[in-house]
C-alpha cells in the first residue's frame, strides 16, 4: 500500500519537464521527509495559482485578472513577439528596454499539423492595426519552427512598413570559441556590431 502512494508521488512528479524517475524520487523523498509546513505551502501554491493564473486578453500572458500588469500600465510603441508566456519573464529578467508583449502560444510547426491559423499571429495583427507601434521585435526560438514563425510574421508585415527587428544570435558571454559550433558562430558573425 505504501509502495503504491509513493510510486504515485513520483509518478506526479514525473510530469514535469525535465524530471525523470530519479529526480522525482527525491523530490517524493523531500516531500515525504520535508517539515509538514513547507509541503502544504507548497502544494497550496499549486493549487492556487491553478486556479488564479490565466491568459491576459490582450497580450496572452499570464495574468491574475483579465488585463495583465504589463498590458494595463505599459505605454511602449515597441512589441516584443513571444512564443510562449514563460518567454515573457526570461525577457523582463534582461531589463533592458520596457516595452509590451504579445504570445503566440506556439509556432508554426507543419510536422505538429500546427499553421499560422493555429497561433496568435492574427490577433497580432490586429494589435498592429489598433495601435501605431514603432517596432515588432520578434523574440521566437533560434529553432527551425521558430524561424519559420519568425520568417512568416516577417513577410506579413513588411507591407505595413513597421520596424522590424529578430534578437541576436551567436556566441553567448563567457564562452569559448573553440567549443563553439559553425552555425552559431555563423549567426554570431551576421549579427555582428559596431563598437
Amino acid at each position: 500500500m505504501e509502495e503504491k502512494i509513493i510510486e504515485k508521488l513520483i509518478g506526479a512528479f514525473m510530469f514535469l519537464p525535465g524530471v525523470g524517475y530519479k529526480t522525482a524520487q527525491r523530490y517524493a523523498y523531500k516531500v515525504l521527509l520535508g517539515d509538514e509546513k513547507d509541503v502544504k505551502n507548497l502544494a497550496s501554491s499549486i493549487i492556487e495559482a491553478k486556479d488564479k493564473v490565466r491568459f491576459c486578453s490582450v497580450c496572452g500572458g499570464f495574468a491574475t485578472s483579465d488585463v495583465c500588469d504589463k498590458c494595463r500600465t505599459r505605454d511602449s510603441s515597441i512589441i516584443c513577439v513571444v512564443e510562449e508566456p514563460k518567454d515573457i519573464d526570461y525577457i523582463e529578467r534582461a531589463k533592458s528596454f520596457d516595452c509590451v508583449y504579445h504570445v503566440l502560444h506556439g509556432t508554426i510547426s507543419p510536422l505538429n499539423n500546427r499553421g499560422p491559423d493555429d497561433i496568435r499571429i492574427k490577433e497580432l495583427l490586429e494589435r498592429l492595426n489598433e495601435k501605431g507601434f514603432s517596432e515588432v521585435i520578434i523574440a521566437t526560438n533560434p529553432d527551425v519552427e521558430g524561424e519559420a514563425t519568425a520568417m512568416y510574421i516577417a513577410r506579413l508585415l513588411k507591407p505595413i512598413g513597421i520596424k522590424l527587428t529578430r534578437l541576436a544570435q551567436g556566441v553567448s558571454m563567457g564562452s569559448d570559441l573553440e567549443y563553439t559550433d559553425e552555425v552559431t558562430l555563423s549567426k554570431a558573425l551576421e549579427s555582428r556590431r559596431e563598437i
